[in-house]
C-alpha cells in the first residue's frame, strides 16, 4: 500500500550555505524526493544563498549534478520540475552585499511560509538572523532552522540562542538533529507507546543495560579545521547520542502535542548523573585513531590529517557509562560509544533484558541467552528481537537463539525516506516535535561540560587505537568490568550453533 502524501502549505525555502556539502548532499536531494512524491506545492520555491558568484542557471546546474550523485535514479519530469523551483542569491552573511536582491526576490510572498535554513557555521547564526530582521524578511510565518552544533560549550550555545531568539520566537526556531528524523527512531516511539508488550519490562526490573553505538568508518573527511576544535563528544555525544538516550529512557508523554515529547526528553537530561572528577575518568574513555586499514585499504592516522595540529589532543572516539537518577532507571547503566575510523558504519540501540530468574533447562552454563532488542538506525534499518527457541527435531532438547526481524525495506516494500525528508517538511508544517528546544540544548551542554572539564583537568591525552578497530582496549575493559560486553551484529544469531540439553535421540 502506498503512503498517503498530503501537500504542505505554500512556502519559500531559503537555504544559506546552499553550495556547501550539507546542502548539495542532503538538503536538495531530500527536497527533490518530496517533490517527486508530490508533496511540494506548485508555487513552492527554493532559494539558495551563498557567497559564490553564481547565476540562477549556474546554481541549477550545480544542483542537477548533486541530484545525479545523491538522489539517483532520477525521474526526468520530476527533475525538470524541481530544478525550475530553484534560484540563487549571492550574499555575505556579515556584510550588506546581496540582501536587497534577496528581499526583492521574496517581495510579495509574506503570506507564504518562509523557511530560512542556516546550513552555515554556528558563528553566523546570529548575524544572519540580524540581517534578516534589518531587511524586513522575518515575517510572522517565518521559521529558522539551525544545524548542529549549537555552539561548542554552554556559554556559546546560550549566546547563539540569545542572538537568534532576539529575532525569532522560540516557536519559530527549529534546532535540527537529523537522527530524530530517521524512521527507526520514530518507530522506537511507536514500539514503546503503541504496544503493550514492552512497557511492563521497560524499567530497571526488566532491563539489564542499554547500549547506544554510532560508529563511522570514515575519518574527518577534510574537516580537520572544524573537527580539531570539536572532537567526538561535542560532535556526536552532546547531540545525537543524548537525544537517542532520551527517547529510550523518557516517560510516556500524555500525547504527541508539540511540546509533550520535548518536555519528557528534558526530564531525562535533568536526571543524568553528572560525570565529573574521578567518576568521569572511570566511566569514560576517549581515543584517537592511528594509521591502520579499513576494508583492507590503508588510511592515515588522525595527526596526519589535513588541518589537524601535530600535537592535537582531540578525541576521535568516546565511550562512556551514563546513569539516570530516577525510579524507572536507577541502577541501569547506559553505555554510549561513537568514533571515527571504526570497522564499520553502524548506528544502533541495544536493549539488553535481564535473564530469566530460574532456568528449567538444566545447569549447563549459557543454556539460555537474555532477550535482546536491537533497533538499527543505519544501515539496513530494522528492529530485531532475540528469543530463545527449541530447534525442531526428536530427541534431546536443543535451544537456539533466533531473531524476530522487522526490516523496513522488506516489510513495507518501498524506499525508506531519508531523515531530512521528514524534518524539512515538519518545518513547513510548523511541527517541532522532532526538533530540540532551547532548554534541551542547554541541558545537554551543561552535562557535557562536566565531562569535558574533567578530561581537561586530568591532563591525560586520548588513548591511541588503530584505524579499523573498535577503539582503545580500555573501552572494552570499561564495560567488561561490569560483566558485560559490547554488542556484535545479531545477524550471526541465525548461524549460531544450538545449545544442546538432555540425551541424544
Amino acid at each position: 500500500m502506498s503512503p498517503i502524501i498530503e501537500r504542505v502549505a505554500s512556502f519559500d525555502y531559503v537555504v544559506f550555505g546552499a553550495t556547501g556539502d550539507l546542502s548539495l548532499r542532503k538538503l536538495l536531494p531530500a527536497l527533490y524526493e518530496r517533490d517527486r512524491d508530490g508533496q511540494l506545492p506548485d508555487d513552492g520555491r527554493i532559494i539558495g544563498v551563498s557567497r559564490s558568484a553564481l547565476s540562477g542557471a549556474e546554481f541549477r546546474a550545480q544542483a542537477a549534478d548533486a541530484l545525479a550523485r545523491h538522489a539517483a535514479p532520477l525521474d526526468p519530469n520530476a527533475t525538470d520540475r524541481f530544478l525550475a523551483r530553484l534560484d540563487h542569491v549571492t550574499a555575505d552573511a556579515q556584510g550588506a552585499e546581496g540582501w536587497d536582491a534577496l528581499a526583492a526576490l521574496l517581495e510579495g510572498s509574506a503570506d507564504k511560509v518562509r523557511v530560512f535554513y542556516l546550513a552555515t557555521h554556528p558563528d553566523l547564526f546570529g548575524p544572519i538572523c540580524q540581517r534578516l530582521e534589518r531587511a524586513g524578511l522575518a515575517t510572522a510565518r517565518s521559521r529558522v532552522v539551525l544545524e548542529k552544533p549549537i555552539g561548542r560549550d554552554l556559554a556559546s550555545a546560550r549566546r547563539i540562542n540569545d542572538e537568534v531568539g532576539a529575532v525569532f520566537a522560540e516557536g519559530q526556531i527549529f534546532r535540527i538533529d537529523h537522527y530524530l528524523g530517521k524512521e527507526t527512531v520514530q518507530n522506537l516511539l511507536a514500539l514503546r507507546f503503541a504496544n503493550a508488550l514492552f512497557e511492563p519490562l521497560w524499567n530497571s526490573g526488566g532491563i539489564d543495560h542499554v547500549q547506544i553505538t554510532v560508529a563511522e568508518s570514515l575519518g574527518i573527511e577534510r574537516r580537520g579545521g572544524y573537527y580539531d576544535r570539536s572532537g567526538a563528544l561535542r560532535d556526536m555525544v552532546q547531540n545525537h547520542l543524548l537525544q537517542l538516550l532520551c527517547l529510550v529512557a523518557m516517560e510516556a508523554p500524555a500525547s504527541l502535542e508539540r511540546e509533550a515529547v520535548r518536555d519528557e526528553k528534558l526530564k531525562v537530561l535533568r536526571a543524568l548523573a553528572p560525570l565529573t572528577g574521578a567518576d568521569a575518568l572511570t566511566h569514560s574513555v576517549r581515543g584517537q585513531y592511528r594509521a591502520g586499514a579499513i576494508d583492507g585499504e590503508p588510511v592515515a592516522g588522525y595527526l596526519d590529517e589535513e588541518g589537524v595540529a601535530a600535537d592535537s589532543a582531540t578525541e576521535t572516539f568516546v565511550s562512556l557509562k551514563a546513569e539516570l537518577r530516577n525510579w524507572r532507571w536507577a541502577g541501569v547503566p547506559f553505555y554510549l560509544r561513537t568514533g571515527k575510523r571504526l570497522p564499520q558504519r553502524v548506528s544502533e540501540i541495544v536493549i539488553q533484558f535481564r535473564p530469566v530468574p530460574h532456568s528449567i533447562f538444566g545447569a549447563a552454563a549459557g543454556a539460555t541467552l537474555p532477550n535482546r532488542l536491537v533497533v538499527r538506525l543505519q544501515p539496513d534499518e530494522h528492529i530485531r528481537l532475540r528469543l530463545m527457541t527449541k530447534e525442531p527435531g526428536p530427541g534431546g532438547l536443543r535451544l537456539r537463539a533466533a531473531a524476530l526481524n522487522l526490516s523496513f525495506a522488506e516489510t513495507f516494500k518501498r524506499r525508506v525516506p531519508d531523515a531530512y525528508e521528514r524534518l524539512l517538511m515538519d518545518v513547513v508544517r510548523g511541527n517541532p516535535t522532532l526538533f530540540m528546544r532551547r532548554d534541551e540544548v542547554e541541558g545537554a551542554w551543561e552535562w557535557a561540560e562536566g565531562l569535558l572539564g574533567a578530561w581537561r583537568d586530568s591532563g591525560e591525552r586520548p588513548k591511541p587505537y588503530t584505524a579499523g578497530t573498535w577503539g582503545p582496549s580500555s573501552a572494552i575493559a570499561m564495560i567488561e568490568r561490569d560483566g558485560r560486553t559490547w554488542h556484535e551484529d545479531e545477524s550471526a544469531v541465525k548461524d549460531a550453533d544450538p545449545v544442546v540439553l538432555g540425551a541424544a535421540a
